[in-house]
């Protein structure tokens, strides 16, 4: 399908190409909120997967999965300094915790995640719209992490 007959994709597709490098993150941070939600949502009033549901639970955990490996890529170690450290440590405890998640369909740790990637979503998005390029000081100041 091209874009002229998905004006949404194209604008999709716009929009990454023009934004900021902080307005990625917090892309990146939303993606990863929505296959949280949609592996969420797997999970029926008994707190299991269904087996018919299996399968799409675990392409939900593996997307986000690629998404941290993709903030993880995105980090500047040497000008993020001790935000930046944090921040891959963070995403490597997520990948390894979500694993866990795909493997045991642990729902309140998959909460606990979702919880987590909203809340640095949120404050990439206080931090990026503070400035047209975000710096790793704008975010430690947001999150309120000391180095």
């Amino acid at each position: 399908m091209g874009f002229a007959n998905n004006p949404y994709s194209a604008y999709q597709t716009t929009a990454v190409k023009t934004a900021s490098q902080g307005r990625l993150v917090v892309m990146l941070y939303q993606g990863a909120a929505k296959e949280l939600s949609a592996a969420f949502s797997c999970f029926e009033a008994d707190d299991k997967i269904p087996a018919k549901k299996i399968e799409e639970f675990g392409r939900h955990i593996m997307k986000t999965q690629e998404i941290i490996s993709e903030l993880q890529v995105s980090l500047d170690m040497e000008k993020g300094g001790q935000i930046s450290q944090n921040l891959m440590s963070l995403y490597v405890y997520f990948n390894k915790e979500l694993m866990d998640v795909n493997i045991n369909q642990d729902k309140k740790k998959l909460s606990f995640i979702l919880d987590m990637i909203k809340q640095l979503g949120s404050a990439w998005e206080i931090a990026s719209s503070s400035t047209a390029n975000t710096t790793a000081q704008n975010v430690q100041q947001t999150l309120n992490i000391t180095g």
